[in-house]
């Protein structure tokens, strides 16, 4: 006798369009450091300046390809989706990770702005669950679709009287 297979629909929601730009951004501020250490490099190194610029010419391709091809990536995989019975996500890129967060299990739902995120008018929001996997992070929304999202969460998880444990 085989068990019945359940397949999880993806959640219907993508973040906001200004997430790519927000995950370049990201992307390209971590090769900031790297490629101005090329920099250094070639210019007190006489002696391995070729080195040192080709060194720089493949991390100027590398941060061009992942500035450009990441945040695409990421942005044709994030889903959400807020029901009355759960908080639904899939996220990643390379690795993919699909969650849901029972709405009984919920303990808190926060948002939070990082400069980046403030200048696009983005949020993120979490929700804490009583889980062992860590807490439900749906990552690049407008700040008004954040807002609501919180609201509708709040209200919907009071109506729940479980113990969220």
């Amino acid at each position: 006798m085989s068990l019945p297979r359940t397949i999880m629909a993806d959640p219907a929601w993508r973040p906001s369009p200004k997430a790519r730009l927000l995950w370049a951004a990201q992307t390209a501020a971590g090769w900031l450091v790297p490629v101005l250490a090329l920099l250094v490099w070639a210019a007190v190194d006489a002696g391995r300046r070729g080195s040192a610029l080709l060194s720089l010419g493949i991390a100027l391709v590398l941060a061009a390809i992942t500035t450009v091809v990441v945040p695409l990536w990421r942005y044709s995989v994030h889903r959400w989706e807020v029901t009355a019975e759960a908080v639904y996500t899939r996220v990643g890129w390379l690795t993919q990770e699909s969650r849901v967060a029972p709405i009984s299990r919920i303990q808190t739902v926060d948002t939070q702005r990082g400069p980046l995120e403030r200048m696009l008018g983005l949020a993120t929001v979490t929700v804490t669950t009583a889980s062992s996997a860590g807490a439900v992070h749906i990552s690049a929304l407008d700040l008004a679709v954040a807002e609501q999202t919180v609201q509708r969460l709040t209200e919907i998880a009071a109506q729940h009287r479980g113990d969220a444990t």
